[in-house]
């Protein structure tokens, strides 16, 4: 009999003190994607989607470098899982880019 293979993830050390805030940060971000954009532009309703973003890679920053509370590993495992943008975080390593929100820009005439 062939083995069933499950899409289970291992989680490293350390996943079950930041899966909560992870949790409350993808309710929200369900929530604002599924938020209607009434009377605004298009680039306007994206962003509550790209604060939130921000605010997940934010959070695991903090925590990896900045408070050194989360090992490498989980650090590394939420990168690899999309919980927080590495492209970003390389932007806030450098200097001068500390307060960086986001990436992706809006155009004006959207």
């Amino acid at each position: 009999m062939p083995k069933v293979k499950t899409s289970r993830v291992k989680h490293p050390e350390g996943w079950e003190l930041i899966e909560p805030t992870l949790l409350e940060l993808q309710a929200k971000m369900r929530e604002a994607e599924n938020d209607p954009n009434d009377g605004r532009r298009k680039c306007e309703g994206l962003w509550p989607i790209f604060k939130i973003a921000h605010q997940k890679s934010r959070y695991i920053y903090d925590l990896y470098y900045r408070r050194k509370e989360i090992s490498k590993e989980l650090y590394e495992f939420c990168l690899d899982q999309g919980y927080a943008d590495r492209n970003l975080i390389a932007k806030w390593k450098k200097p001068g880019y500390e307060r960086l929100c986001c990436l992706r820009g809006c155009a004006s005439g959207d």
